[in-house]
């Protein structure tokens, strides 16, 4: 190698090209299901020690190791799978990194080239397939530009709004023996900050009299998290996180005023409603984070918005925006820090930060397991720095209201919504952090999504906790249920298996809890033990989320 790049013009396999494209641009690590579709490369990574193969047990595990790796390193996570089922199983995943803002790759073995509109063995025509799903797919039919579609996934994926690419490849095209020039590394395009806007920014600002800012999401990493939390607490600016990001600052700032989503404080509602300025950075301010467009309404009569995001494309989209800065977060963020803001006066956040530290502290109630409880016991026990990682489903809620996030990352948890992303997204971060303390959270429902991914965690070593909020019931819809139609119950009950015996059967340390009193005990005891470690907790259905029961939605 050479300032980075093969220079060697050798003749190589198609599958061995794109295997040192991908050394070449950092990876070290992907995952997949095998498929025939692919043995070229499956062969050239054989002799890439500095990859690893990571083999997990379905296509969807794979997309959402995937992503949650892109996620925490800021670089693509990548995953392979086969054609036809392969890519379907996997497609979940693309859509959690398209609406989650996150770079991934999927890599898809094809049908040969000159089988392809045949309707030959599992063909599908991906390239139409993922196009709505995915910021670009394409097909690679020459190995020889395989260098220049590599370079190319890695800077799209990356670039602006980041997301995922998904890359078609015949399986014939891998066995090609040619010569290919390498690309080198690819970095992202960063944009700076327009002094004329931040200045903009400031000026609207001083003339505020209840701004608030919005955080977290595309591009948002540890410095801008950094830089933004010095920049809020001394002018005294309260700080509310996105949907799902409530680690995009410290949760111990000053100035941190709590998380907007499902079941956010009513008093952090209130705030953000009269808020005269919003200043929304990073954050696309979607369905989930404003109540469905209607915390922020897409004109906002009232207010002004100041919109601060990498992606030209997204700035005016859907909210009228009174001031657009097209930035790079960390840019943008260390500009704010580094201004000088005597011209601002303190607005004195610390009210929404005791508003937060209130809503954030479990009350007792008389129920046999009470997870606000449970999370108090944790909080004790485990770091800040803990990643915590779930799927979709209502037992997410308590560790939403009561969990404290220490900053990025420790929340992996799909904004898209999407069920069975726990174990997986554990999974990656077990492997990308082995040192850290690893949690997945996941409902009954949510768990038999993708809980054969435990099968993968054992077979890597991977060191992590998994809680199973079992109550029987696929939880949201229930809820959703009895607050339409009281009573009237159809196609929301679950009969489960014994979580904890299925976890021993994977190789795994496992316990049942159905007591509040019992948990913290079995909590120590899975803290004692390494590898992966399983408790089922039995809940009572009746408290339905964090914030109410089923008798209070059928009395309302």
């Amino acid at each position: 190698m050479k300032h980075g790049v093969f220079v060697s013009q050798s003749l190589r396999t198609g599958g061995r090209i794109l295997v040192d494209q991908l050394l070449l641009q950092g990876c070290d690590r992907i995952f997949t299901v095998p498929g025939e579709s692919f043995l070229a490369v499956l062969d050239a990574l054989h002799d890439t020690p500095e990859i690893q193969t990571v083999i997990c047990r379905q296509e969807g595990g794979v997309g959402f190791m995937a992503c949650a790796d892109g996620t925490m390193t800021g670089r693509p996570g990548v995953a392979f799978v086969t054609r036809g089922p392969g890519a379907t199983n996997a497609s979940i995943g693309v859509h959690v990194a398209m609406q989650d803002s996150q770079p991934m790759i999927l890599f898809i073995g094809d049908v040969a080239r000159g089988d392809r509109d045949r309707e030959g063995f599992q063909e599908v025509d991906f390239t139409a397939m993922f196009a709505p799903l995915c910021k670009w797919a394409s097909r690679i039919d020459d190995a020889a530009r395989i260098p220049e579609y590599i370079a190319r996934a890695y800077a799209v994926a990356m670039s602006g709004r980041p997301g995922p690419v998904v890359l078609a490849l015949p399986e014939d095209m891998l066995r090609d023996v040619i010569e290919a020039v390498d690309r080198p590394r690819v970095l992202p395009v960063v944009q700076p900050v327009c002094s004329e806007a931040m200045g903009a920014l400031m000026a609207l600002l001083k003339d505020a009299c209840d701004p608030i800012a919005i955080v977290g999401g595309a591009g948002w990493d540890a410095a801008s998290a950094h830089y933004f939390a010095e920049f809020a607490a001394s002018i005294g600016l309260p700080v509310a996180t996105a949907f799902r990001r409530q680690d995009a600052i410290a949760n111990d700032c000053p100035v941190y005023a709590g998380n907007l989503g499902y079941g956010p404080n009513p008093k952090l509602v209130e705030r953000v409603k009269a808020a005269d300025l919003v200043i929304a950075v990073g954050a696309r301010l979607g369905e989930a984070t404003t109540d469905g467009y209607t915390l922020i309404t897409p004109d906002h009569p009232g207010q002004i918005l100041v919109h601060v995001h990498p992606d030209p494309n997204e700035l005016g989209r859907v909210y009228r925006t009174d001031l657009s800065i097209c930035a790079d977060m960390r840019e943008f963020s260390e500009g704010a820090a580094l201004w000088e803001q005597d011209i601002l006066e303190f607005i004195d956040g610390t009210d929404a930060h005791a508003e937060w530290l209130a809503w954030a502290t479990p009350l007792s109630f008389d129920t046999p397991l009470d997870l606000g409880q449970c999370v108090a016991a944790m909080r004790e026990r485990l770091p800040t720095d803990t990643f915590i990682c779930n799927g979709a489903g209502n037992f997410s809620s308590w560790w939403h209201r009561y969990w404290h996030y220490a900053g990025p990352s420790c929340q992996l948890a799909p904004t898209a919504g999407a069920m069975g992303y726990g174990v997986p997204a554990a999974v990656a971060a077990g492997l990308r952090h082995p040192t850290r303390k690893v949690v997945a959270l996941a409902g009954d429902g949510d768990f038999m999504m993708n809980g054969q991914e435990l099968a993968t965690a054992v077979q890597y070593g991977c060191d992590m906790l998994v809680l199973v909020i079992d109550n029987g019931a696929y939880g949201t819809i229930r809820m959703h249920q009895e607050r339409e139609y009281p009573t009237r119950l159809s196609g929301t009950s679950l009969k489960n298996p014994d979580f904890a015996a299925l976890a021993r059967a994977y190789g795994g340390w496992a316990e049942t809890v159905e007591a509040t009193a019992d948990f913290a005990p079995a909590l120590d005891r899975a803290l004692s033990q390494t590898g992966v470690r399983l408790l089922h907790l039995k809940t009572d259905v009746e408290r339905i989320s964090a914030g109410t029961t089923i008798t209070a939605l059928r009395n309302r």
